[in-house]
């Protein structure tokens, strides 16, 4: 089965604005779409052999581009291994724990193809940050059903947990400072695929900010 189309809007970023009001500025390219693509076909391959085969996964995308990664994956999946995975889209914004704080902005609705109940879960997200969305996740999840087992496949780990959650499929671990900003692209979504790592000004780079800032869409705070 397809999962419905990803959408085109992004979660508000929890990575802090810059204090002078001002824009990010693009600090460095760190995967290519030919990257991207190595990444994709390693998660698949390891998802495939820790489960001993893909006949009773099932792989729930965390809007937005978290449904677009678990999409790729399953295409990958049903090419090396002849499975048809299926793939559902979860919305957690009515079980995040910083509801009053800001504004609740669904991005799409929920849909699970098939019972949850006695498959494995993998929760699919483009980047793993606090983890405080991955345990919005968690208790969405237990609304749909009970699962054999519950795993967590990302694009990039980021660091920085407030939560003790940890992916078992990871595409790139990647060191940065909290005040930056990871940027995820993906075609479904962007029009493009790659990933960029993006900061606030420093003091040498204030003044030719007017020429390296972008129009890349900004990655939401991830599970």
């Amino acid at each position: 089965m397809t999962a419905p189309a990803a959408g085109t809007s992004a979660q508000p970023t929890s990575t802090p604005e810059p204090p002078d009001g001002g824009s990010f500025l693009l600090r460095a390219h760190v995967l290519d779409a030919e990257d991207l693509r190595r990444a994709f076909t390693r998660i698949a391959h390891e998802i495939v052999e820790h489960n001993h085969g893909a006949g009773n996964v099932l792989l729930i995308g965390l809007y937005t581009r978290g449904l677009a990664v678990a999409q790729r994956l399953a295409d990958v999946i049903q090419q090396v291994e002849g499975v048809t995975v299926p793939v559902g889209a979860l919305d957690v914004a009515f079980f995040r724990d910083d509801i009053g704080l800001r504004p609740v902005q669904p991005l799409g609705p929920t849909e699970v193809p098939v019972d949850v109940t006695g498959t494995v879960v993998i929760l699919v997200d483009d980047v793993l940050f606090t983890g405080r969305t991955v345990r919005a996740a968690l208790d969405a999840l237990t609304e749909l059903g009970r699962p054999k087992a519950v795993q967590l496949a990302v694009l990039v780990d980021r660091g920085h947990r407030e939560l003790p959650i940890r992916a078992d499929y990871v595409g790139k671990n990647l060191p940065t400072k909290r005040s930056e900003d990871v940027r995820v692209r993906l075609v479904e979504v962007d029009g493009a695929d790659g990933i960029e790592i993006w900061g606030p000004p420093t003091s040498s780079s204030s003044s030719s900010s007017s020429t390296t800032t972008g129009t890349t869409s900004t990655t939401r705070e991830s599970g």
